[in-house]
């Protein structure tokens, strides 16, 4: 499968090396937004503006992928996810051969690098980033729109809702539910189920303070 990746800073360039080199999947292009067009090649290959993008691509011959980053609590992931869906594109995932996936339940643009634990049961909804070393716990479900970074530890039976991030050594206890938009600061402990809008620290973890939309992650 042919693949275009929107972005072209320092995710992209690790999602380049993780299709080119552990996957079934050949990039042959970069897409940007216009305003953020700097070059014409990244990576030698073509960086193509993204309002542009089905000129010069045809949806029904190529992928598209965007691993972007949590910024503005993943909602600029999203809004590229919708655009691509609106141009035609089908998304693929991205699942490391170094982790140990027991789940077929996962959607689209997910990005799962090495080392992670998914058990039995796990649902993984669309648009999700599960950085290197985690363990998710048997029968939970992350909805869309999730960024996990690295070494969080989500026990069993837990739900984390949309838009929610959730930081490096982390550890969530069992049977809990992740309010949607909620940040979990790293090396949190969250004993109990979290609000909406809230950034979360320590152990046991509790409000730090409110956040919004232009949360810069």
């Amino acid at each position: 499968m042919k693949v275009i990746i929107f972005g072209c800073g320092r995710i992209s360039e690790l999602a380049y090396y993780y299709l080119r080199d552990d996957s079934m999947y050949e990039v042959v292009a970069f897409t940007v937004h216009k305003e953020y067009m700097k070059d014409v090649f990244f990576q030698n290959k073509p960086v193509i503006e993204f309002e542009k993008l089905e000129d010069f691509y045809d949806p029904n011959e190529y992928y598209m992928f965007a691993p972007i980053s949590a910024t503005k609590l993943n909602k600029l992931r999203e809004s590229v996810y919708n655009e691509g869906k609106n141009k035609g594109y089908k998304f693929i995932s991205y699942i490391s051969s170094k982790s140990l996936c027991c789940t077929k339940n996962i959607g689209e643009n997910c990005f799962i690098l090495e080392n992670n634990v998914i058990q039995y049961c796990v649902k993984i909804g669309n648009n999700c980033i599960l950085w290197s070393g985690n363990h998710i716990g048997h029968h939970s479900e992350i909805e869309d729109n999730v960024f996990i970074t690295s070494h969080v530890v989500i026990s069993g039976m837990c739900k984390i809702k949309k838009y929610s991030y959730i930081g490096v050594n982390s550890t969530l206890k069992d049977g809990l539910t992740i309010a949607e938009n909620t940040v979990i600061g790293m090396s949190s402990t969250v004993t109990k189920n979290t609000e909406e809008y809230n950034i979360y620290i320590g152990s046991p973890a509790k409000i730090l303070k409110k956040c919004d939309d232009t949360l810069i992650l």
